[in-house]
């Protein structure tokens, strides 16, 4: 068990946990803030956001990020990593991973919702081949064909207005006889003259062979049915935004639950003394990236009051030692990089891939290198793609000087391309510093949401890599021959995760080759594969798995 006590743990990266974040840190409380994918939540799934005060416009990632560089600001530490049981029963709480136990003196539960499915038949059998639950991910592969959009509250409102950029026609299906949000948020919709919309109607089925083809509806006062099918040959999109489950399963039986929201009072606080809960998994009238926020900070807020009591009470000191050693180094930090000029970047290219403030933190990872690792690109230069792939490599590998670039021209070396699998570009390969293929490949550009991708295939194959559990990497290792390829878009946030998890598979055990595959440069691939929504894994060319999945359930999938 760990011996560090932090003032406050926040279970969650979404909107609430980090302004929780940030007015803890301010605070002068140390605070670890703790998420098992990717920082945002589900705001980084949202494409425009035009409602939060004193912002006329930005998207969900560029506002998160803003929010976490905020909290960085204030000496908050960041891990990832999923929780799986808590004890907050006890004066100093012990929230648990799979490798790793913390514990401090208040904890705010902030783990969010994740998307209701409706329950329709045909909702999930048809997931991927024309339902999907993420407008950013997926809205390109409905480029000039129907949509549908099942839902009248904000999600549904505001996404559909976004779908319009896609879809030939955006219809939204509404249940109630009218939207459920915001009158202006509403409107918005109802005046796009690309939306139509449907009220009192619910869908009865759905129907289709490799994608969906037909869809009833029903209208719930009437009773009366009405059919889309596809045209000809074709197919549509049905985006469902229908509410959302608050994820707080492992915390039954450990505080009070309704339905699985979290019941709290006007202070945030639970019926356990120093456990909070803020954000969408509370019972709250309104959920909103505003609310989230509000409740973040009152949270932190009434965390503060309460840890300062604990410590007061076994005479320990207010601010924790460990904080205020973080805060001074990252003080002479910024004192050190303020008046330095900036670097120039080595590309062989025009574009800078990779800005200072990401140098740096990239550098802090890469710095944890032991061995060489090469990347090894095929490369025709009469094919643009491929040059862009060299200009991002080529600035990637001057992250470190462990990092290796090798290129080879197409038709050079035909018996490492075949040995390597490489049948598409561009394409490139990592090796370890035997010169060996460790089975992980990138046939794309792996920047956008990918960039955390390559920077953990290199990690985990130039260093001891990512922790995991002694009896899951024995499992790793018992693995047959499989090949993965994980097609993705590189505006899913969904996707790292599942390339990651993938890819660290292979690192470990090179009979496993896993390829990330960038739909938007191999479009022909979509109708080859059937895939209309990422991510989609396809394991040895045959079983196709659609969405999100962890390390366990991907080993559990390549087992059979």
């Amino acid at each position: 068990m760990s011996q560090e006590i932090y003032d406050l743990i926040v279970i969650g990266g979404g909107s609430a946990a980090l302004s929780a974040g940030i007015y803890a840190g301010r605070a002068m409380l140390d605070t670890l803030i703790i998420e098992k994918d990717k920082i945002g939540g589900q705001v980084t799934t949202t494409s425009e956001i035009v409602n939060y005060p004193a912002i006329r416009a930005t998207t969900g990632p560029e506002l998160m990020e803003e929010m976490r560089l905020q909290a960085l600001d204030f000496g908050v530490e960041f891990t990832t990593d999923e929780i799986i049981d808590v004890d907050l029963s006890q004066t100093v709480k012990t929230v648990k991973s799979a490798t790793k136990t913390y514990q401090a003196y208040a904890v705010i539960i902030a783990t969010g919702a994740s998307a209701r499915k409706i329950g329709f038949p045909g909702e999930v059998e048809f997931t991927g081949r024309g339902i999907a639950y993420c407008s950013t991910c997926d809205g390109e592969f409905f480029q000039g064909l129907d949509i549908f959009v099942l839902g009248g509250g904000y999600a549904a409102a505001e996404e559909a207005v976004y779908l319009t950029r896609y879809g030939k026609s955006v219809t939204m299906i509404i249940r109630e006889p009218d939207f459920t949000c915001a009158k202006l948020t509403a409107e918005a919709a109802k005046q796009h003259p690309d939306i139509k919309i449907v009220y009192n109607t619910e869908v009865k089925e759905i129907t289709g062979d490799d994608f969906v083809r037909k869809a009833v509806f029903f209208n719930n006062e009437t009773g009366e049915e009405t059919t889309y099918e596809a045209p000809e040959g074709s197919t549509f999109g049905m985006f469902v935004f229908a509410g959302n489950k608050p994820s707080t399963e492992i915390f039954e039986g450990k505080i009070e639950l309704d339905r699985g929201y979290v019941p709290t009072n006007e202070n945030m606080e639970t019926n356990v003394p120093g456990v909070y809960a803020a954000g969408d998994l509370r019972i709250k009238e309104l959920r909103q990236i505003v609310t989230a926020v509000a409740d973040g900070a009152i949270a932190a807020t009434n965390a503060q009051k309460y840890v300062t009591e604990e410590k007061t009470k076994a005479g320990l000191p207010i601010v924790n030692a460990r904080l205020e050693t973080r805060l001074a180094k990252q003080h002479e930090a910024s004192k050190e990089t303020k008046p330095k000029e900036k670097q120039a970047v080595k590309s062989s290219g025009n574009n800078t891939w990779f800005p200072d403030a990401m140098r740096e933190q990239l550098g802090g990872i890469f710095g944890k290198l032991t061995k060489d690792v090469t990347l090894l690109q095929v490369m025709d230069s009469s094919e643009e793609k491929s040059l862009e792939l060299n200009s991002f490599l080529t600035e990637f590998a001057s992250l470190s000087d462990k990092i290796l670039l090798e290129t080879i021209q197409k038709g050079e070396k035909a018996d490492l391309v075949e040995e390597y699998g490489i049948d598409k570009l561009p394409s490139v390969v990592v090796l370890n510093d035997q010169g060996e293929y460790t089975g992980i490949k990138f046939s794309g550009i792996p920047s956008g949401h990918e960039v955390n991708s390559i920077v953990l295939a290199v990690y985990n194959v130039g260093s001891a890599g990512q922790p995991i559990e002694e009896p899951v990497v024995a499992k790793i290792k018992e693995l047959p021959k499989k090949k993965v390829q994980i097609f993705v878009s590189l505006t899913c946030h969904y996707c790292p995760d599942v390339v990651a998890s993938c890819q660290r598979i292979a690192s470990l055990n090179h009979n496993v080759e896993a390829e990330m595959i960038d739909i938007g440069v191999f479009p022909e691939l979509k109708t080859e594969k059937k895939i209309m929504s990422v991510p989609a894994m396809i394991i040895d060319d045959e079983e196709i798995v659609f969405g999100s999945k962890n390390m366990e359930e991907i080993i559990e999938i390549l087992e059979k």
